[in-house]
């Protein structure tokens, strides 16, 4: 009975000290409270005002705002921009989500992106477009490759205290608190990082871009024991040397956090009570004027009363179908023209048989092998009359096939399935007609057949066989470097649809 008891006391004891140990485990591994400051954040689809600015922001260098992304740097050479906040933040431990795009049509870029929290704003510099010696820390997204070593692209974490001089030439390598191996460059979402100072640890995390879900984060660097200003500026900045990127930042996103157990501040405790009331009353003249300005315009416009503002606006949808009917008209016009300069080659050829068959009729006295040279001569212009006619049916069926399309298209509206898959049966019907061409002159190379015209002394001498041949052969070679170019021209123009 006393084994008993002592063996039950030990179980209660055992038990105790793992629930202990639990209660101890989810305490430590409670997140922090996230809490959103839109003062020092920016995102679409309305970023920028009216006047180009971005609020409670500041822009510089080459940085061009629009309604839904910043670009820093435009894909040109010896580019610099900067965003900047304009009131500085002072928080123990925040985290700031960025989503940006960097895209250029080179397999290199440079120079990069950089996220900075400094004591000053570093508007214009050396450092990716910001100042040198800065008092911070910055994250360097580095595309471009100084050092030789082939460790690029890649993510950086710099810290300085002022005094510091960034190491261009070794990629900032010897300076870096941590770093990690990432392409950012090209890819088929937007890039996303998450930079999080917490408890005095600096984690970065990224993610790749290569799906849309915008949680799929993924460990880059983390430094611990880092100590930071406690009141800095947040800002982005990038730049171009001889090759050059677009830098493209869609939104900053900033959360102040608070570690558990701890009262949150309250929304109004950073406002002094006098700014508010006259942010209040300014909105509240704002919100009559107005109201006054939409009874106005219900007056003066009764008709739209009711409509939504949405429809008056061009969708994502409706571009990307207007885009690929924009597309097919220019590539109809395009085949319209072959088409017509196919039919000008085809009336020439049948000009120069009609030449040579009444040279023939006149001459019938000729020798047995003029006679013989002339019949493989007509023979061979047949042939080629037979091709281009292949060829011409070929573009017909392809004008066929677009105002189908067309059609079909303006009739109730042509998926990206079916645009792509017209496309394809096009450029089948185009690598056709250039084997064709490719056949005919390798049919009619003078290098294999060289055919003389009769000598007729009172008559001057026909076409030979070699300038006919090398007519066809130039013709070809032009039409086809054509064709190369508009279709190098429309792959560069889809580009930045």
């Amino acid at each position: 009975m006393a084994l008993v008891l002592v063996f039950a006391f030990v179980v209660v004891v055992v038990l105790a000290h793992i629930a202990d140990i639990a209660a101890g485990a989810s305490t430590s591994e409670e997140l922090p409270h996230r809490r959103f400051e839109y003062k020092y954040s920016f995102k679409g689809p309305h970023l920028s005002q009216t006047d180009g600015n971005i609020p409670f922001w500041i822009h510089t260098g080459n940085a061009i705002p629009s309604a839904d992304q910043v670009r820093i740097t435009t894909s040109l050479r010896s580019q610099k921009g900067s965003v900047w906040t304009k009131n500085k933040v002072s928080f123990d431990n925040w985290e700031a989500e960025v989503t940006f795009r960097v895209s250029g049509r080179g397999r290199m870029g440079a120079d990069g992106l950089a996220l900075w929290f400094t004591t000053a704003q570093g508007l214009d510099g050396p450092v990716y477009g910001a100042a040198d010696q800065w008092n911070g820390v910055g994250i360097f997204f580095d595309s471009f490759d100084n050092d030789g070593k082939k460790n690029n692209p890649a993510i950086l974490v710099v810290g300085n205290n002022g005094n510091l001089v960034y190491d261009h030439q070794n990629d900032g390598t010897t300076q870096a608190l941590g770093t990690c191996l990432r392409d950012f460059r090209n890819k088929p979402y937007p890039v996303r990082a998450k930079i999080t100072y917490y408890k005095k640890t600096l984690t970065v995390m990224i993610n790749n871009g290569f799906t849309p879900d915008r949680e799929d984060y993924e460990f880059c660097t983390k430094v611990d024991n880092m100590i930071i200003p406690s009141e800095g500026f947040f800002g982005i900045s990038a730049a171009t040397g001889g090759l050059a990127d677009d830098h493209d930042v869609l939104s900053f996103l900033l959360f102040r956090l608070t570690e558990p157990g701890q009262q949150p501040p309250p929304p109004d405790s950073e406002i002094p009570k006098e700014e508010k009331d006259k942010y209040q009353e300014e909105f509240q003249i704002f919100q009559q004027e107005l109201d006054k300005k939409k009874e106005e315009f219900q007056k003066e416009h009764p008709d739209v009363q009711g409509e939504p503002i949405e429809d008056l606006y061009e969708s994502v949808n409706d571009r990307e179908i207007r885009q690929v009917f924009e597309g097919q008209n220019r590539i109809h016009l395009e085949i319209k023209q072959l088409h017509r300069q196919l039919a000008m080659i085809l009336d020439e050829q049948r000009r120069y048989v009609s030449v040579i068959t009444d040279d023939v009729a006149k001459k019938g006295t000729n020798a047995e092998s003029g006679q013989v040279s002339l019949g493989t001569v007509i023979t061979t212009q047949q042939e080629v009359l037979k091709s281009l006619n292949e060829l011409r049916n070929s573009f017909y069926e392809s004008l066929k096939q677009i105002g189908l399309t067309q059609h079909q298209g303006n009739a109730g509206g042509m998926g990206t399935y079916e645009s792509i898959q017209h496309f394809n049966d096009i450029k089948e019907h185009l690598h056709t007609v250039k084997r064709d061409v490719e056949h005919l002159v390798q049919r009619n190379n003078p290098a294999e057949k060289v055919m003389k015209c009769p000598e007729v002394p009172p008559m001057p001498s026909c076409l030979s066989t070699v300038h006919f041949a090398v007519f066809i052969v130039v013709q070809s070679v032009l039409f086809f470097c054509y064709i190369m170019y508009k279709s190098q021209q429309e792959a560069a123009a889809k580009k930045f649809f």
